[in-house]
């Protein structure tokens, strides 16, 4: 194991799949000369020149048809987004177009393409730089989604999403690009679809990803020392969901909290705590709790940026409340 930053394990994944397969391209806007907007794609013009690593104009909605296109023709290109917000430019590439293909042709046509999108509010970016709009996404037949939280499971996943025949949507939260973590030495796959137990429990069970993952991580941290074990479920894929692993935790604790950055309305949290109400009803000792954004634009503003997404108090209050635990009691 090596401490390497998130944004360094992107990297060699890139990298790596590069050296493995000359089909593997990479492109996106000021990729080269400048590594990207996160410095993810630093190094790779360099090491393997303009032939595969492309420079491209600002038009998503060109270079996303474009790397639809090197798809449909036997590459397998990366095609990088400096926000997701952008990806809204490409909608009719992505989900009509990219998402639809294989399954329009009956499977004669592959399309392996990846796309890869800074995601989440952070430092005041406001309202078209700090969404978080994966359940659009999500909710998408044909396309993979994947939020990797830590820089092993952003290597894992992006190594697998490169090497998948589909689509894959890797989206990667703007505040993890300087984390550091441990990162698996040698050859290293995340399975798409495959959700992970980041922390035991037997209280209540916390489903999150991304960010999300990492701040109910510091909740369960907070509830152990009032004597709550929480069990932190990071989903990593959304579709496919792994719905066997959600269902399995919350079977052992019987209580649920489902927190996503995503806008509350109509999102992941609905869909996770339809599942679990669909399957476990009789054996609930209480409702799923939901924590989400709210059904807003992200402000400029610090503070109300802050009071606009879900925090770590926000997280523990949840679980206090699914618990029945009131402020008299803590």
């Amino acid at each position: 194991m090596g401490q390497i930053t998130y944004a360094a394990a992107l990297n060699r994944a890139l990298a790596e799949a590069m050296r493995e397969d000359p089909k593997v391209v990479v492109l996106g806007e000021d990729i080269g000369a400048l590594g990207g907007i996160f410095t993810v794609t630093q190094g790779l013009l360099e090491e393997f020149g303009p032939a595969r690593v492309f420079e491209t104009p600002l038009s998503e909605a060109c270079y996303v048809g474009c790397g639809t296109g090197l798809a449909l023709c036997g590459w397998r290109p990366v095609v990088e987004l400096m926000f997701t917000d952008f990806l809204m430019v490409a909608m009719d590439q992505v989900c009509n177009q990219a998402a639809k293909l294989r399954y329009m042709t009956g499977g004669q046509a592959k399309l392996p393409m990846t796309l890869r999108a800074p995601i989440g509010a952070r430092n005041s970016a406001a309202a078209q730089h700090s969404q978080s709009p994966q359940a659009w996404f999500a909710h998408t037949p044909g396309l993979r989604v994947v939020m990797p939280a830590t820089p092993a499971d952003a290597l894992g996943l992006l190594a697998s999403a490169i090497e998948c025949d589909d689509p894959v949507l890797v989206l990667e939260h703007k505040s993890h690009y300087g984390d550091k973590g441990p990162v698996p030495e040698g050859r290293h796959r995340v399975p798409l679809g495959k959700a992970e137990v980041k922390r035991s429990g037997k209280d209540v069970t916390i489903v999150g990803c991304s960010r999300m993952t990492l701040l109910a991580l510091e909740a369960a941290e907070q509830l152990a020392a009032e004597g709550i074990e929480a069990e932190v479920v990071d989903l990593r894929s959304l579709n496919p969901l792994d719905r066997e692993a959600i269902v399995g935790s919350v079977s052992r604790t019987r209580r649920a909290v489902v927190v996503d950055e995503g806008v509350l309305d109509f999102g992941i949290t609905a869909e996770i705590a339809a599942l679990v109400h669909g399957e476990l009803f009789d054996e609930l000792l209480a409702p799923v709790v939901r924590v989400g954004a709210v059904h807003a634009p992200i402000p400029f503003s610090p503070p109300l940026e802050r009071a606009a997404v879900p925090q770590v108090a926000d997280i523990v209050a949840a679980v206090r409340r699914c618990l029945g635990k009131k402020p008299a009691d803590i």
